[in-house]
């Protein structure tokens, strides 16, 4: 067994008797009695906020999120709760990943099982997770805070594909959008792999004879996940120097 610890997570531990009724009326997945899912917090307009996993144990929640919207999370969690009987704390818990035979304690990772199984506890003595770019290249897989940005429709980052939103559980924030694009609208822009031959560095614009096309993201050796417009995403594409090619 290969175990790591991931150094720029937080775990928020989520208490209260409305804890799971208070977080299922907010994000984009169904709050599980037990085990671990991917979700999301979006903005009433629908555009991302923060992506995490949430781990339900018998007396509480655990939320799994990137160090630096840690604290941003909590405090837009804590705008909603209002009354409800709803608590949040730093629950000094490191983040726990690995690939093969997984703890007791442990699920293996909603959004692909290519990604190995996290768990939470101590690190110590543990070395941090090695670079996944290239694993989540291959299955375009977004992270937060490269392809997870403010500007980020979350349909268009393949949170359907990743087990990250539930169109069946009723209202959560955003809801009304992502519920239009999904049944009334044909997604016009979203995540692509693609290879590029050349100098490019992430975050280039990609064009087509001149007209943007898209931004070119994590890139892993020749292989990329690119933001594209599709009806725009052919042959000839560039980014800087580099050729840039959809893979189909």
């Amino acid at each position: 067994m290969t175990k790591y610890f991931q150094p720029a997570r937080r775990v928020i531990r989520v208490t209260g008797s409305e804890r799971i009724t208070f977080l299922q009326g907010l994000v984009t997945n169904t709050i599980a009695p037990e085990g671990l899912i991917y979700s999301a917090l979006l903005t009433p307009q629908g555009k991302y906020l923060a992506d995490f996993f949430v781990k339900s144990l018998p007396d509480s929640l655990l939320i799994d999120v990137a160090e630096d919207l840690a604290a941003r999370l909590t405090q837009r969690l804590t705008m909603y709760r209002l009354r409800a009987d709803v608590h949040f704390e730093d629950a000094d818990l490191s983040v726990l990943t690995g690939y093969g035979d997984a703890p007791a304690d442990a699920d293996m990772d909603p959004r692909h099982a290519a990604l190995g199984w996290r768990a939470y506890g101590d690190a110590t003595g543990l070395a941090p997770a090695p670079d996944q770019t290239a694993l989540r290249v291959e299955h375009l897989i977004p992270e937060t805070g490269i392809e997870l940005t403010p500007d980020t429709y979350i349909l268009e980052v393949g949170f359907e594909r990743l087990n990250g939103v539930d169109f069946k559980k009723g209202c959560f924030i955003g809801q009304e959008i992502v519920a239009r694009m999904k049944y009334k609208t044909e997604l016009r822009k979203g995540l692509a792999r693609v290879t590029v031959e050349g100098d490019a560095e992430p975050g280039a614009e990609i064009t087509l004879n001149g007209k943007p096309v898209g931004t070119l993201h994590s890139r892993a050796g020749n292989q990329a996940i690119a933001y594209l417009r599709f009806d725009r995403a052919k042959d000839g594409m560039v980014a800087g120097a580099a050729t840039v090619t959809l893979v189909n």
